[in-house]
């Protein structure tokens, strides 16, 4: 039995998918469907059960991938513990959505770059959908965005919560003023697109108090939302911390409101297998990146 077969049929579990398992591995479809055979036949069951060109696991399937993954990381760790760090070549493909690309990636990044030297890494900046479909699609190792990835395999936790407060021009709003969930709804609004998780926050902001914001303005990028809010072009709900040195100069105002927004959750989605053991410690090092960061911070803004 070869740990290639072993190594394909976890891929194969976590991207559901042939043709990309076949990219994935730099094969061809034909020798993917051999190697889950050979492996089928070598442990006397039927691991997968094809319908059309879908597939799902067999009650069997499920238990072998448990313990085929755990052996994965065994093998990684007795590897990696006869191999300096430092000699190992990877690549990492990090995700990320704007919000944590501003506050503590770099910091982050640095901290992989120390510790893996010889490591590729690659960072994708997109929206959670996006990046979400691309982990989903084997294309992204770790990403940092707002919702959990929910099929089997994945591992989520929460990475960081930021404050997020109501930002205008000076010339669009009275600093000091505190302004009713009604007025806000009366003004111009710069929001992330519909169906986003950070749309899903502020509809029912309004809705919850029967208030219907009219004026909408949508965009997938939090600086061109800030820029457009700068610029005067209406009122923004953003992380308090990506405007802050805005807020300081005098840009934008962070405004008082009779309602305040529901802080913002930063989730963290990665598979842990194969590569186990050095994705445990890429995770580690994000998790200690993200507390560094809002340690140093006004906790009130920031927390892990």
């Amino acid at each position: 039995m070869k740990l290639a077969y072993f190594e394909t049929f976890v891929l194969l579990s976590r991207l559901r998918h042939f043709g990309r398992t076949a990219d994935q591995l730099h094969t061809t479809q034909p020798a993917i469907s051999a190697r889950i055979a050979a492996l089928e036949q070598d442990l006397g069951v039927r691991l997968i059960e094809r319908e059309g060109r879908k597939f799902h696991l067999t009650s069997a399937g499920h238990a072998a991938l448990t313990v085929i993954e755990k052996l994965l990381i065994d093998y990684e760790r007795l590897k990696v513990g006869f191999t300096d760090p430092d000699q190992l070549p990877m690549t990492l493909r990090i995700g990320a959505i704007d919000a944590i690309v501003q506050t503590w990636l770099p910091s982050f990044y640095q901290k992989l770059r120390d510790v893996f030297p010889r490591a590729q890494i690659d960072i994708i900046v997109d929206t959670t959908t996006n990046l979400l479909s691309g982990m989903r699609d084997g294309e992204i190792d770790l990403n940092f965005c707002l919702d959990p990835v929910l099929e089997e395999g994945y591992r989520s936790f929460v990475v960081c919560t930021y404050a997020m407060s109501w930002v205008a021009s000076p010339r669009l709003v009275e600093a000091g003023r505190v302004y009713s969930v009604a007025e806000l709804g009366a003004m111009p609004l710069i929001t992330f697109q519909r169906h986003t998780p950070p749309y899903r926050t502020i509809a029912p902001y309004f809705q919850d108090e029967s208030v219907l914001a009219s004026q909408l303005s949508f965009s997938n990028s939090l600086p061109a939302m800030i820029r457009l809010t700068i610029d005067g072009f209406g009122l923004a709900a953003v992380p308090t911390l990506c405007v802050a040195r805005d807020i300081e100069t005098g840009l934008l105002v962070d405004m008082k409101v009779a309602k305040p927004l529901p802080p913002m959750q930063f989730i963290a989605n990665y598979h842990p297998a194969p590569g186990g053991v050095l994705m445990e410690r890429v995770v580690s090092l994000a998790k200690e990146s993200a507390s560094d960061f809002c340690a140093a911070i006004d906790p009130a803004k920031a927390w892990v």
